[in-house]
């Protein structure tokens, strides 16, 4: 069975909350050796947040938990000398440095990047923040809401009486990290093939424009400015949620021969051979009329049976979840995709990555984390005796403040 891409990678995570976090999170997931630098005083905001107050006031949040399994955790002030001598020692180690601080803190700590890069030319530096290092709005605090405000998706999501409307979860965030471990994966194998390290500079306005590709083509192309539909599908019909007797059902019969055998599903045939609705164009321009139809005649049963029957006559359909129905499916446990660490006082569970790690055989390298996120400061004492500090010099750094 073959390692992890990652393995032997050392990776310094300095971020806080999400988007930092969730990127080292994917490396992490990939074999890569994650440390957290957190401050001392209180560590990752995360740590604080999610839906369990008790979790929240044991510094170990549900917020926290989701993102930061498979990782160490050690303390350092960065504004003692002490600790930034520290991460110096572990930057000449590391060959990669995740950060998401307003763009200039860095370097008003005394650790910019050029100078950490002059430490190891080999480092990969990511900097992750609301707009990029530089340009009108670098300096400007930005939060998931208002980057998804600001990058156009609010305007495009819900209908004509709900937009603008955020979408459900902190999508600006995670794209953002996303982002960034995907050009943190390159500029490593870069770094390993050429001896040179890289600066990323992620932009988390210019991540998540960039994952709005149709809707900002249309405008950039065909001069279209994207409106708020709700749940249809801007590019076919009928290919939207659509309620049944009981329940939502998803149906995207984007193409004629789906449009076709779904009318003889839900016993309405007529429909594909009404001048409205038989070709792809004009289904579109009188989408309202075909759904009030459809919706007619999937009255008189639950999505749940009529999903069968569609995926069966081969017309793409599925039920519209609940995140706990969706984490329950067969389908997610059947692929071991939540995984449970479970110490004696305290559960953990966590998703791992939307991908899975197979050798030449078919059998899985890894499935997901490794270990369970971990307490603040659970490794700051080890990773200090790796650099050759003893107790006493380890308790003199506590008594100061640096750790």
């Amino acid at each position: 069975m073959g390692s992890l891409p990652l393995s032997g990678i050392r990776v310094l995570d300095l971020s806080n909350v999400l988007s930092g976090p969730f990127c080292t999170y994917q490396l992490a997931l990939l074999g890569a050796d994650v440390l957290k630098i957190e401050n001392p005083d209180g560590g990752d905001l995360a740590r604080r947040l999610g839906a369990d107050p008790t979790a929240s006031a044991r510094n170990m949040g549900a917020s926290f938990v989701a993102v930061n399994a498979g990782k160490e955790s050690m303390t350092l002030n960065l504004k003692h000398e002490a600790g930034k001598e520290i991460l110096r020692r572990l930057v000449t180690e590391a060959e990669v440095l995740v950060e998401n601080f307003r763009p200039g803190v860095m370097e008003r700590l005394g650790l910019s990047a050029q100078s950490l890069l002059a430490l190891n030319p080999r480092l990969v530096y990511c900097a992750i923040s609301g707009f990029g290092t530089d340009g009108p709005l670098a300096h400007r605090p930005a939060y998931d809401q208002i980057i998804q405000g600001m990058s156009g998706a609010m305007s495009v999501t819900g209908d004509a009486q709900t937009a603008p409307l955020r979408v459900g979860y902190p999508v600006a965030d995670t794209v953002g990290g996303m982002s960034a471990a995907l050009a943190i994966c390159a500029a490593v194998l870069a770094s390993q093939r050429t001896g040179e390290g890289t600066i990323i500079d992620v932009s988390m306005l210019e991540a998540t424009i960039s994952t709005m590709g149709w809707v900002v083509s249309n405008y950039l192309n065909a001069g279209v400015e994207p409106v708020p539909m709700g749940n249809e599908n801007f590019t076919a019909a009928p290919s939207g949620s659509f309620a049944c007797g009981e329940g939502t059902l998803n149906i995207a019969a984007n193409e004629t021969k789906q449009f076709t055998a779904l009318c003889e599903v839900i016993g309405r045939p007529e429909l594909a051979r009404d001048a409205r609705f038989s070709e792809r164009d004009a289904r579109k321009r009188h989408r309202a009329a075909l759904k009030h139809e459809i919706e007619d005649a999937l009255r008189v049963d639950s999505a749940r049976n009529w999903e069968a029957r569609l995926i069966a006559a081969g017309v793409p359909a599925g039920l519209v979840l609940s995140v706990p129905d969706a984490i329950s499916q067969p389908q997610i446990a059947g692929r071991q995709f939540i995984h449970e660490f479970n110490d004696g006082t305290t559960v953990q569970r966590v998703t791992r990555a939307g991908f899975r790690l197979l050798d030449a055989e078919g059998e899985p390298i890894s499935g997901g984390p490794v270990k369970r996120a971990p307490h603040l400061s659970e490794h700051t004492h080890a990773r200090l005796e790796r650099l050759a500090f003893d107790a006493s010099a380890i308790a003199r750094l506590r008594d100061e403040g640096a750790i």
